[in-house]
This record gives C-alpha cells, sequence and structure tokens, in this order.
C-alpha cells in the first residue's frame, strides 16, 4: 500500500486544507451558480427587447410585402435589423436582405416551425436575432447587437473570477487561523505530554486560559480530562512511593531484629539454653510478621477479584464461620452475632476474600475492645442494601484519625502500642471495594466505641 504524504502532514495543516477546500467550494459553486444566473438574465433581457421589437414591428411589416425594413446592422440602437422573409425562396424582393435566411427561416414563415432566437455574425459584429412568423407565407426576422452583451457577461465572469480568487485565498488564511484556534488546546496537550514523557513528572498541567475554560467545547472538555488523569496519575505515583516508603520503614525494624537474632543464634556456643530458646522463639515471631506483613503487602497490591473465582456467596454463612473463627482467635473476647433479618441473603464475590475482609474487621474490633466487652456483629437487608455493621467498645476513633483510618500504614497513638502493621483496614476497604461495597467507619450514637458498616448495593 503507498503511503499518503498528507497523512504525514501535521494535523493542524490537514485540519486547515480541509477546511479551506471546503469554504473554497462552496464559494467557487455559490459563484459559478450566480455567473449562470448573470448570463441568463442578461440574455434575457436581450431576448426580451427582441420581442417587444418584433411586436412593434409586426403591424409594418404586415402593410407591406417582403424586404428589408431596417439596415443599420452596426447600430446600437433597436431596432438596427429587421426583414421579411417569405417561404418561397423564388419570391421577388429577396435580393437586398442583410440577415442570413436559412431552412429554419423558410419553416418558420411556411408555419412548420415556431419563433426561435439565434446568434450570427454579421461583419465581424455579433448579433442576436429573432426570427418569427408572421402569417400569410412570411417570417419576420429582427436583430441587434449583442456584443455589448458578451462584454458585460464576459467581465462579470472576470469580476467574480477575481471575486472567487480573493474568497479562496481568504478561506485558506481563515481555516489556518481557526485551526490553530481549534487546535491550540491540543497543542498544549501534546506539549504537556511531551514534556511528561521527558521528565516523568505528572506533575505538569495543561494551561488553559478563562475564555477556553468557560467555552467547554469538545478540546477544552478533553484538555481538562487530560488534567483530570494526570492529577490521577500524580496521585497514584505519589501513593506508591509512600507505599514504598511505609513497607521500607515497617520491614526495617523486624528485619533489624532478625538479624540480630540470627547473629546470636550463630554464636549459639556462648548463649546459655534459656538465651536460646528466647532468641529462637523471638526469630520466629519476627519471621511470621514479616511473612504477614509481606502476604498484606501481596494483597494491597491486587486491584481487583479473579472474575473465574467469583461466586454466588451467602453472607449469613460466611459471618458466622468468620465470627467462629475470630472467638477461637480471642477467646476472651466475646463476640454476639445477629443475623436474622438477612438471612439466606447471598452476594456475588470470592469467598477467600470476603473472609478476610471480614477476618481483618473482628480482629480490629477485638484488639481495641476491652476485657469482657462483647464486639457486636449485625447483619440487616433493607430495600436496597444489605448491611453487617462490626462494633466494639472501645475507645473509638478520634475525629482526627477518622480521615485516614483507611489509610495504608497509618496507625493512631490507641494503636500504636498493639501488634499490626495498619493494613488490615486498608485491605478490607480495597477488598470492599473490588466487590462493589462501601465500608465506612463510624461513631456510634448510643455510647463509646467504633462502628464499621459494610453495605453492599442491592442487585437489580
Amino acid at each position: 500500500m503507498i503511503p499518503n504524504p498528507f497523512r504525514r502532514r501535521p494535523l493542524r495543516t490537514r485540519l486547515a486544507v480541509v477546511t479551506s477546500a471546503a469554504v473554497a467550494l462552496v464559494a467557487l459553486g455559490v459563484l459559478a451558480a450566480a455567473y449562470v444566473v448573470i448570463r441568463y438574465e442578461i440574455r434575457n433581457q436581450l431576448d426580451l427587447q427582441l420581442k417587444q421589437q418584433a411586436g412593434t414591428l409586426v403591424q409594418q411589416a404586415r402593410a407591406g410585402g417582403t424586404g428589408v425594413l431596417y439596415a443599420e446592422c452596426a447600430w446600437l440602437a433597436a431596432p438596427a435589423c429587421a426583414q421579411v422573409v417569405p417561404a418561397d425562396p423564388a419570391a421577388p424582393g429577396q435580393r437586398s436582405l442583410v440577415l442570413p435566411v436559412t431552412g429554419a427561416t423558410r419553416r418558420v414563415a411556411a408555419g412548420t416551425l415556431g419563433a426561435h432566437y439565434s446568434d450570427i455574425v454579421r461583419d465581424g459584429r455579433s448579433l442576436r436575432m429573432l426570427t418569427t412568423p408572421l402569417g400569410h407565407g412570411r417570417a419576420l426576422q429582427v436583430a441587434v447587437r449583442s456584443d455589448t452583451v458578451d462584454k458585460g457577461v464576459e467581465q462579470a465572469g472576470l469580476l467574480l473570477g477575481a471575486v472567487g480568487g480573493a474568497g479562496v485565498l481568504l478561506a485558506a488564511v481563515l481555516g489556518y487561523g481557526a485551526s490553530r484556534t481549534a487546535l491550540r488546546p491540543v497543542t498544549r496537550l501534546t506539549a504537556t505530554a511531551e514534556r511528561i514523557a521527558a521528565t516523568r513528572d505528572p506533575a505538569h498541567r495543561i494551561t488553559l486560559p478563562p475564555d477556553e475554560e468557560r467555552s467547554r467545547d469538545e478540546i477544552t472538555r478533553l484538555a481538562t480530562s487530560f488534567n483530570t488523569m494526570l492529577g490521577e496519575l500524580e496521585d497514584a505515583v505519589a501513593a506508591q512511593r509512600r507505599l514504598v516508603a511505609d513497607a521500607s520503614h515497617e520491614l526495617r525494624t523486624p528485619l533489624t531484629a532478625l538479624r540480630t537474632n540470627a547473629e546470636l543464634l550463630a554464636r549459639a556456643e556462648r548463649l546459655t539454653p534459656a538465651q536460646r530458646d528466647r532468641a529462637a522463639g523471638a526469630l520466629g515471631r519476627q519471621l511470621r510478621e514479616v511473612t504477614g506483613l509481606v502476604n498484606d503487602l501481596i494483597e494491597l497490591a491486587r486491584d481487583e477479584e479473579p472474575r473465574q473465582l467469583v461466586e454466588r456467596v451467602r453472607l449469613d454463612l460466611l459471618t458466622e464461620r468468620c465470627v467462629a473463627a475470630a472467638r477461637g482467635h480471642w477467646p476472651a473476647t466475646p463476640f454476639a452475632l445477629e443475623a436474622g433479618g438477612a438471612a439466606d441473603v447471598t452476594v456475588p464475590g470470592v469467598p477467600a476474600r470476603l473472609a478476610r475482609l471480614l477476618a481483618n474487621l473482628l480482629d480490629n474490633a477485638a484488639k481495641f475492645s476491652p476485657p469482657g466487652a462483647a464486639v457486636e456483629v449485625r447483619l440487616d437487608r433493607g430495600p436496597d442494601a444489605v448491611e453487617l455493621t462490626v462494633r466494639d467498645h472501645g475507645p473509638g476513633i478520634s475525629d482526627e484519625d477518622r480521615p485516614h483510618v483507611f489509610d495504608r500504614f497509618y496507625r493512631s497513638r490507641q494503636a500504636r502500642a498493639l501488634p499490626g502493621s495498619g493494613l488490615g483496614l486498608a485491605m478490607a476497604r480495597q477488598i470492599a471495594r473490588a466487590h462493589g461495597a462501601e465500608l465506612t467507619a463510624e461513631r456510634p450514637a448510643d455510647g463509646p466505641g467504633a462502628l464499621f458498616r459494610l453495605r453492599f448495593p442491592a442487585e437489580g
């Protein structure tokens, strides 16, 4: 396939060429139509003039026989030339005729052909002639000079051609200007994209003048959407950097402890059996902590659930299993489950991931509950959603901490002394969003503690 060189041109040039060509074609079409109309009207006026002259000469021609009525064909005034022609070529009085006589003229005189107009040339001058029947085997021919009319038509054509040329040139200039104006945001968008590709910095934005921001056309909306995309990209890059920094910070302490205990165990002959046991136990705990932290980071790195594992999950049975597992993990904390209002409710999801979500919520509630205080789990079905609430009776979430409670590695002042990495609630919200649910943290209206509300929208 032969490449089209026109496609290699910049979009601004192509748009200017296409726009100018379209405007030029329309302008030339209008001017061509105007030329045809002007030419028709001028010649029509000449024909009407000949018809009026013929009507005036009919009475004079009927009074005489045949021959020339007016022979000054060089005059511009009318009538210039007029003659009466018989149908019989042998009839007398035809030697001095000044206008050409053809077979069509004889047929008009004989009544077998109607009146008609024709263009003739006499003595190097153009004439317009009307041949019309006169009756009694005769025809009347009236002619007038048409060179002035032809010259007027020619001048009108030249004038319209000049106007057309100027219109095409103006269309080219305006098309180029319009393309530059229309594509100015695209030019800025391209420059911004190239700058981001060169610097790898998504903080750049496309600057729009106030008049373009108010226009809200397609190009402006594209620039605005591109700025929004850059903002999302910048936030994603910043979140990635924070995640790496936070993960590095969280891993530094357990890795340092691991290295210390490993070095101690490397010199086991210098340690007492009790010291070796303590170092081995600490090493095992730290290994489990690092393993759990790495697993949590891997879970957080997942953007969506694998579609092949999605199935219908009975939320009441899943909640019962998770509460039973939490009772075994937190034997000192009672768990109260109420799910009568949402029996047999199913939601689409990955059972293992939903179980991880509920386990994180239950572990978080048990972690902050005072000894002997119950963790209340309630499952309700409403007209437009299915809600699962987990409430503890601990210190609650302060107004300062509530906006950040689902952030990765965020730990409030009360949680810093407790075990954990600060990833549980962040993972819970990510799993909820992947399943189309909404997870929020609230302050209970009837007492202390914290309440987490998981809301699945009703299907259909």
